[in-house]
């Protein structure tokens, strides 16, 4: 008897609604487990901490976003993560209401009349937009510049970092306008709530995981169907991908755009948890490190992104606390162990080599010649209808 081998479209979007359903309960349980279970095991001060370090998860997703799935390394994304934090900290260094005076710094440098474009951040629906708003169009624009011109690889890498550097002696160099190298600190309320209170940091804690929750969603919607793939395509093969019809630029701009509106609300979320926002997050070092906390979770995988995020940091924070004189030893070997034994991260190798041993250990002996094979439903149907 004839063995059917069409396999019924049904069947596989089954198969796909069963996996999104599954990850879609994996991140509401994990997000209910930081929410409701995390506060009661760790003590206000570490709690802080983890709001910090998934703050810099979302910018961490951005990275992934360009880097992981577009193939654009960039070491500017400092510059989009201060400017969300300097969006929302000059609202809530405003005295309130509207006129009633200058931002305390501003005195000390003999300023008499507030700047133009400090006024519209008295309004909070507009500080809230620029947060997201303001880091986009810059990452927008100097992509437009960038990509128009078709520059690419180490080179569209170098002129990231050097727009950082320009980025950060202007705001090191504005003591009247930004308060200089101290940069904006001593925030008093957030919408009427004391910032330095222990039940308004909680607030703020699951407010970042949410946003958090968003930002996955957002990077798992555009990394999935045709737009993934196509960026996928660019990061493989730009010159292929413009012989079949397809212009980059306007992909390789919107999706830089994202990332830097990512950027810019992981920067003020970052900002409210830690009470200060300077150029400090704008210099070289740290945009560097962002890449890092993608390369140790593993690029293109999202989850990695997070990962990486949240591990490089805790495990930095402990290290600096234990071993104050010799912690950057240790993040750097981590780092050295990774490049070298985990060149895909370790949302990679949990992929490939940690599914091999799991079945070496467990005595399966199914071949596994790709591990995305084995997930696809299509190869699964076959080998259920046709065999091994």
């Amino acid at each position: 008897m004839a063995v059917d081998t069409f396999v019924p479209n049904r069947t596989v979007n089954l198969a796909k609604r069963r996996s999104l359903l599954i990850e879609i309960a994996i991140v509401a349980a994990i997000a209910l487990f930081l929410i409701f279970a995390l506060p009661w095991m760790i003590s206000a001060f570490r709690l802080n901490l983890m709001g910090r370090f998934l703050a810099l998860a979302i910018v961490a997703l951005g990275i992934d976003l360009i880097w992981g799935f577009t193939g654009l390394l960039s070491l500017g994304h400092g510059i989009f993560f201060t400017l969300g934090g300097y969006a929302l900290a000059m609202h809530l260094k405003l005295p309130q209401p509207p006129g009633s005076g200058l931002p305390d710094f501003m005195s000390l440098y003999g300023v008499s009349e507030l700047p133009w474009f400090w006024r519209p951040f008295y309004s909070a629906p507009f500080s809230m937009m620029a947060i997201a708003v303001i880091p986009a169009i810059i990452a927008g624009l100097l992509g437009y510049v960038i990509f128009r011109n078709r520059i690419r690889g180490v080179y569209f890498s170098i002129l990231t970092q050097a727009a950082t550097i320009i980025f950060f002696n202007f705001f090191n160099g504005q003591q009247k306008l930004f308060n200089g190298t101290n940069g904006l600190t001593d925030f008093r309320s957030v919408f009427g709530l004391p910032v330095k209170d222990n039940r308004t940091q909680y607030i703020l804690y699951i407010i970042t995981i949410l946003f958090v929750v968003a930002a996955y969603a957002l990077c798992r919607w555009l990394t999935s169907g045709r737009f993934g793939r196509l960026l996928v395509a660019i990061r493989d093969d730009e010159s292929r991908v413009r012989f079949t019809g397809y212009n980059p630029t306007g992909f390789k701009i919107l999706v830089f755009a994202v990332s830097g509106a990512l950027a810019g609300i992981a920067g003020a979320l970052f900002t409210l948890q830690s009470g200060i926002v300077s150029p400090n997050t704008m210099n070289i070092a740290f945009s560097i490190e962002m890449v890092i906390w993608v390369a140790v979770g593993g690029r293109a995988t999202l989850v990695g992104a997070i990962l990486g995020a949240v591990v490089v940091n805790l495990a930095k924070s402990l290290l600096s606390e234990k071993f104050p004189d010799f912690w950057l030893f240790f993040q750097g070997g981590l780092f050295l162990l990774v490049v070298l034994l985990l060149p895909s991260g370790i949302i990679g190798w949990l992929r490939t080599s940690g599914v091999n041993l799991y079945k070496q250990l467990t005595g399966q002996t199914r071949l596994s010649t790709y591990p995305s094979l084995e997930e696809d439903p299509e190869v699964e149907y076959e080998r259920k209808n046709l065999g091994d």
